[in-house]
């Protein structure tokens, strides 16, 4: 399978994974997540890539702040950027992660990266095509501190 050139911000996507190789081979693995996030964002702006950090989401419930949620980084307004640095190669747990954004923003599409191995490892990752049932298929990724009940219980 080829590499998906109508997608949403195709070059914007091929730009930032570029920017994030060379971050990946200067840096090189075993660093903190927020070391190869502020280098990401340097080498972003260096292309000229407006770049935005820690963007705070606020969650609704009956238009009601209810909670946040935290954007690694936001490039061009359109696509979000989650970053790891995971000594493992990245889970579904992850990619429930950004789909979780993806949701919560309706942003177009994610990146994410995993700076912490050998290789640099990356997803691009698309909304669900229908939000409603998203939740019941990553529902067993999302975490929970332990003893709580299931998300589903939790919401009603």
């Amino acid at each position: 399978m080829g590499l998906v050139t109508d997608a949403p911000y195709h070059d914007l996507c091929y730009r930032i994974i570029g920017a994030a190789m060379d971050v990946h081979n200067r840096l090189g693995p075993g660093h903190r997540e927020r070391a190869y996030q502020r280098a990401l964002a340097i080498r972003l702006e260096e292309l000229g890539f407006q770049t935005e950090t820690e963007v705070p989401v606020r969650i609704f419930f009956d238009d009601r702040p209810v909670g946040l949620l935290y954007l690694d980084c936001l490039v061009e307004g359109e696509v979000i950027v989650e970053l790891k640095a995971l000594p493992h190669l990245l889970t579904n747990e992850e990619v429930a992660q950004v789909i979780t954004y993806l949701a919560a923003t309706g942003k177009p599409v994610g990146l994410l990266f995993n700076f912490g191995r050998r290789r640099l490892q990356f997803k691009r990752i698309f909304p669900p095509r229908k939000l409603e049932g998203w939740r019941d298929r990553i529902e067993r990724y999302i975490w929970r501190p332990r003893g709580t009940r299931r998300w589903r219980e939790n919401i009603r």
